[in-house]
């Protein structure tokens, strides 16, 4: 669910107007639309009845609605150099490293918000990639739930540098791993030493779990089966287990599901219309959406994952969303919508994470990426079927690349990571 710099770490896990996505001319592309819609074409007006050519002129016209529809969506004027380099981007990703699709939700420094699409969504009907459609957001869950635990230090039930043991007592044990000597910070920076999780996939693989539902206690206990990493404090180490524990504070000291402390926290405040965390048994990912693909072994052909459990995230990483949904969640960070100026101030108390990247810093569930136009903040994720890579500025700009399987390589990852620095540098 982490969107680590090498690629062994990773299975470790519209109300605004839309430029174009391509450089589109409308009279080009919409002239030759609307013939064609209407079946304007050289056939014999001799050859239908008036019943027919009213059909006829109906389904055109339902065709056209379909058409325009798309291209207000994707945008049917003339868009800046900064689209083309992300369109080519994505084009890239599909045609060089043949992923299946590519989606990528741009806000520009001009404040509108231009989405683009590349590949197919479904690679048996071949259908076109629906704009702005849902995936699975992987890691990015984490940003949501350090917003929480910030919420509630805000309010004064949780403390930063108090142990883990306050409001888990007796929870975390085993193997050098112990909650009393954890601090809540140290787990919201991955500086705690537990051990992760999901290295419970290495040896057998994401396949034979595609439809299995985990318990966020289950995945606790097979984390502590293992040794503590490092002595907390001492050293970064990304680590799904930091916040599977992080939500079950939020549960513990609000006294409830941590679905709904979400929802009211977070999603509903900000009006997030399209962002959502899956509710227990709910393997679906909501329609319009790109099919999600994954293969344990890279030989073989993609499989289709798009309808699995992904209770293995949960506040690690179960979220599903709009790619204009996260820039919209991020921004809303910045600007003090969710947490106020001296929290966020600790969010951004970075330490460094190589792991993510050249110059990646890491902060309270909040990554720092350099990009060749400065410093942004975002995190991204990874989840069977789904890889996003996002990053925001202070300044306003945010833009999030979705593809529909997980990076195999290291020049995959370069080549998502160039496309958003094009969205975000080169506007």
């Amino acid at each position: 669910m982490a969107v680590p710099h090498s690629v062994s770490a990773m299975t470790s896990i519209r109300d605004h107007k839309s430029p174009s996505l391509r450089p589109l001319r409308r009279a080009g592309v919409l002239g030759v639309a609307v013939l064609t819609a209407l079946g304007l074409t050289a056939a014999p007006a001799a050859a239908a009845t008036a019943n027919d050519k009213i059909d006829r002129i109906e389904q055109g016209l339902e065709k056209l609605a379909d058409k325009l529809d798309r291209a207000d969506r994707n945008g049917a004027t003339s868009a800046p150099g900064d689209a083309d380099l992300v369109q080519q981007g994505l084009e890239n990703l599909v045609t060089k490293h043949r992923f299946p699709a590519a989606l990528a939700s741009v806000r520009g420094r001009d404040g509108q918000v231009r989405n683009h699409t590349a590949g197919v969504g479904d690679l048996k009907t071949r259908s076109e990639v629906p704009v702005d459609g849902y995936v699975r957001i992987g890691s990015n869950t984490k940003t949501f739930t350090a917003v929480l635990v910030l919420q509630l230090v805000e309010e004064g039930k949780v403390e930063l540098d108090a142990p883990v043991e306050k409001y888990l007592p007796g929870l975390i044990r085993g193997n050098g791993n112990d909650g009393r000597r954890i601090t809540v910070r140290q787990v919201l920076q991955h500086t705690s030493g537990l051990p992760n999780y999901t290295n419970f996939f290495a040896d057998k693989g994401l396949e034979p779990f595609q439809h299995t539902y985990f318990q966020p206690l289950e995945s606790l206990r097979i984390a502590l089966r293992q040794k503590r990493s490092f002595k907390p404090g001492t050293k970064w180490e990304y680590s799904n287990t930091n916040y599977t524990v992080a939500g079950l504070i939020v549960e513990k000291v609000t006294g409830r599901p941590y679905i709904e402390e979400l929802n009211k926290r977070i999603i509903q405040k900000i009006g997030l219309q399209h962002t959502y965390m899956p509710n227990v048994g709910d393997q679906s990912v909501r329609e319009p959406h790109p099919k999600g693909y994954h293969v344990d072994d890279p030989k073989k052909p993609l499989k289709d994952f798009t309808e699995s459990d992904p209770s293995f995230g949960w506040a690690a990483g179960q979220m599903i969303a709009r790619p204009s949904d996260v820039n919209r969640f991020f921004l809303a960070l910045l600007n003090g919508e969710l947490i106020g100026k001296k929290m966020l101030k600790e969010m951004q108390q970075t330490v460094p994470a190589a792991e993510l990247g050249e110059g990646a810093r890491y902060g309270l569930g909040i990554a720092s990426y350099k990009l060749s136009c400065g410093r942004a903040w975002g995190h991204g994720g990874d989840i069977p079927g789904y890889h996003t890579t996002n990053a925001a500025t202070e300044d306003g700009r945010a833009a999030i690349v979705a593809l529909t399987r997980l990076p195999r390589e290291l020049k995959e990852l370069e080549s998502t990571q160039q496309v958003l620095d094009d969205a975000l540098c080169k506007g």
